[in-house]
């Protein structure tokens, strides 16, 4: 980037959620970039629950087809990499790793399942949302997709339970012939309140 607009444009201003994908491959490399970027992001006391399994090959994008919604399932089997973005529940046994200056947060939280399970979600929808707007400043186009059977792609991909799905983007290079423009953006007035 040669200056922050530049930076700013590319992965909040001119970004678009790609609905459509060119052939072009993602290398493996620049998917462990965006998550090594993404990883410096601060979450509550470090937890850092968010997982990944990024589905590269067409084999792997077919194991999601049966969990897809009708209306995402070409778009899907379409990029060259789907993120499973997940949830790992029991991310606290890592707290002695990433919080060591906090001897009991492990306890903390290993003893309380409601804000084990709480700290888990926030936490890890925000990790993620940091590794797509790295994936943007890496170059790629991301298309974050809910419309999935949540059960169903648990069952095929963490059948023991620890990781649990929270939502899949879609990644590569957009088609930009197929983006839609600019959809409207509520105001500051609409969506925040100063006092």
């Amino acid at each position: 980037m040669t200056d922050s607009n530049d930076f700013l444009d590319t992965v909040f201003n001119h970004a678009r959620t790609a609905n459509a994908f060119t052939d072009t491959l993602v290398a493996p490399e620049l998917l462990r970039q965006a998550y090594d970027i993404a990883k410096m992001g601060p979450t509550s006391m470090n937890t850092q629950p968010a997982r990944y399994v990024f589905l590269t090959t067409k084999d792997a994008r077919a194991r999601l087809i049966p969990a897809l919604s009708p209306g995402n399932v070409d778009k899907a089997m379409q990029a060259p990499v789907i993120a499973i973005v997940a949830t790992d529940t029991r991310f606290y046994e890592f707290m002695p790793l990433v919080f060591p200056h906090n001897a009991n947060a492990t306890a903390l939280f290993e003893g309380n399942a409601a804000l084990a399970s709480g700290t888990a979600a926030r936490n890890g929808t925000l990790g993620s949302a940091y590794f797509i707007v790295a994936a943007r400043a890496l170059g790629l186009d991301c298309g974050p997709m809910s419309g999935f059977d949540m059960a169903k792609v648990n069952a095929e991909f963490f059948p023991d339970g620890r990781w649990q799905a929270n939502y899949l983007i879609n990644l590569g290079y957009a088609d930009k012939s197929k983006l839609f423009g600019r959809s409207p953006r509520l105001t500051f007035e609409q969506a925040a309140v100063v006092l």
